[in-house]
């Protein structure tokens, strides 16, 4: 008789089998038969590299903002750091390992901490920091790291009246930069021409987070006022809008790859919580589960070739890790990284950036409060040293697909992708940003124009000089009056001295002096 499946097998078997006595038996054995899902990822792992692996003796921020304090690419790690007198974050190339020499040079143009930080995804060079000193700074790093203290950014976006703690890359637009400040202003700059081409005002209260769909063409925010929102990144109109998590403290939203949207919040009763959405019915929740109740902030980090997200929380001393698919429960667990230490901050490095020849998946930078900076790599087990096309498809490069011109006149375009079949190799540093300053649109005094201003500039110029070169005379005159003066009095104390010496050497010698007295004889 033939027989198709498990089940059929246990149909054939005699009657005594069926008795009371068998039938546990029988259910335990159908059950290690049960299907279990199927998934490349259900065995990944995290491993903690060796300390002189890692990066010690590091000054995190000890800033209570909701930030990461940590960004990485395939050249440099950045991380946000305590400075006296302004803000600096610290920039080393991925080889400098070990302890940390406390006066490496830092990047501390900034006169407020440093908030957030964000690496080009188009040029590995170039770092975006946003500051409590309202002013977002785009700086350039070179190749082989900072030898002496950086001070002179690329360029200068000024427009926000408060706090800047939110700085976001375009995915596919060249020098496209998305800011968000505490004054509840979203805007979105040209940093090549420094000029703001979108300003965004729909928010009531503080934004939380932001995240570009794939091909950019959308922006997913979060708020203080509880709502999550879609929006057109170029013209600020709302799309949709719906409560995202119902507890007071911060959420994050990110877009997965497929247009799927991922939250992470609170509950009312401070449950820490994560949800899958669609957009069109962001009020519907299509998962939402609780986890814990911790009181940390849950920064979800994804993975877009693998559909993997990683769950850090601020103060956790856990990664958990789970994989979104089209199957329910749509977001499977499948494990959890633990380490003896809370974390601080987080910073998840670029596919481009992991070794394929050990089938690494993801590299986590983790942020201790002991000043260590642990990496953590996530590895997929497979015995074979050929290069893994499952688990390597083509990633996110580092050449954009358009232009901020083009991105501004309507125009998106999926993603430059990559193979990683040959490694990854950075190129040498690209050229740095070219500002082409135009003229300030965002100023609250307009620039004069006409003859009349010139020459009213050209009047101002020759007065002030007129005054400088009258000043100096003065000045001048002063001067040779008091050196006549000091000459008189050096050539009076010097007669004076030489009229006391003759005085004195009037009286010779002192051989001539006269005698004393002779003793009486009653002395003698």
């Amino acid at each position: 008789m033939e027989v198709n499946s498990v089940a059929e097998k246990w149909s054939i078997i005699p009657e005594f089998s069926k008795t009371r006595q068998w039938k546990d038996q029988v259910e335990r054995f159908k059950m290690s038969f049960r299907v279990v899902r199927s998934s490349k990822f259900r065995h990944v792992y995290g491993q903690a590299l060796k300390r002189d692996q890692c990066y010690d003796n590091i000054r995190v921020s000890k800033s209570s903002w909701d930030s990461t304090f940590c960004a990485v690419n395939p050249k440099f790690l950045a991380i946000i750091v305590d400075s006296a007198g302004g803000g600096a974050f610290i920039v080393l190339p991925l080889n400098k390992v070990g302890r940390i020499a406390a006066d490496h040079p830092l990047v501390g143009g900034h006169k407020g901490p440093v908030l957030d930080i964000a690496w080009c995804p188009h040029n590995d060079n170039v770092i975006a920091s946003g500051s409590e000193d309202c002013v977002v700074k785009v700086w350039h790093i070179p190749d082989h790291g900072l030898v002496k203290t950086l001070t002179e950014p690329i360029v200068d976006l000024v427009y926000h009246q408060r706090r800047v703690g939110l700085v976001l890359w375009h995915p596919t637009a060249l020098n496209v930069l998305l800011t968000a400040g505490s004054d509840n202003q979203v805007v979105i700059w040209n940093v090549g021409t420094g000029e703001a081409l979108v300003e965004i005002d729909c928010h009531p209260d503080i934004v939380y987070s932001a995240c570009f769909n794939w091909d950019g063409s959308k922006l997913l925010t979060t708020c203080k006022d509880k709502q999550i929102r879609i929006l057109d990144p170029r013209t600020g109109e709302v799309e949709s809008e719906a409560v995202c998590h119902e507890g007071s403290k911060a959420t994050r939203a990110i877009f997965l790859r497929h247009g799927l949207v991922f939250t992470t919040g609170f509950s009312k009763m401070s449950e820490r919580q994560y949800s899958l959405r669609t957009p069109d019915c962001l009020d519907k929740p299509i998962v939402m589960v609780e986890l814990d109740t911790s009181n940390g902030v849950m920064f979800p980090l994804y993975d877009p070739d693998t559909n993997l997200v990683y769950l850090c929380g601020k103060g956790d001393s856990v990664i958990r890790y789970f994989e979104i698919t089209a199957e329910p429960p749509f977001v499977h667990y499948i494990n959890t990284f633990q380490t003896p230490d809370p974390q601080r901050g987080i910073g998840m490095m670029p596919k481009r950036g992991c070794d394929v020849t050990s089938c690494e998946i993801s590299r986590f930078f983790r942020l201790n409060n002991s000043g260590l900076c642990q990496v953590i790599t996530m590895t997929v087990p497979r015995k074979s040293e050929l290069f893994q096309e499952d688990l390597y498809p083509d990633t996110l490069g580092d050449t954009s697909a358009l232009t901020a011109e083009e991105w501004v006149e309507g125009k998106d375009e999926e993603p430059v992708l990559i193979s990683l079949k040959d490694g990854y190799k950075p190129p040498e540093s690209k050229a740095s940003i070219s500002v082409a300053k135009r003229t300030n649109m965002l100023s609250k005094m307009p620039p004069k124009s006409g003859a009349k201003a010139s020459a009213q500039a050209d009047a101002v110029s020759s007065q002030t000089l007129q005054e400088f070169a009258d000043e100096i005379r003065k000045l001048k005159a002063m001067i040779v009056k008091h050196e006549n003066r000091i000459r008189a009095l050096e050539a009076e104390v010097a007669l004076n001295k030489v009229a006391k010496q003759d005085e004195e050497g009037s009286g010779g010698d002192g051989l001539n002096a006269s005698a004393p007295p002779p003793m009486a004889s009653d002395e003698v």
